[in-house]
């Protein structure tokens, strides 16, 4: 049986704060540093099914 879901807390004073600045900070990447992240991450990703033989 599954377990339920806790309700979500709300984020106030400094934590509200922090998590603003850092949605903030991520959005501000630009589309070619957003672009050259991607497919670095999918180079690695291709690299890890290799050595653990999953083929997608």
């Amino acid at each position: 049986m599954a377990r339920p879901i806790k309700e979500t807390p709300i984020l106030t004073g400094e934590d509200a704060e922090r998590f603003v600045k850092e949605m903030q900070r991520v959005e501000a990447i630009s589309p070619e540093v957003r672009a050259a992240y991607q497919e670095k991450m999918k180079r690695e990703f291709q690299e890890i099914s290799k050595r653990i033989h999953i083929c997608i």
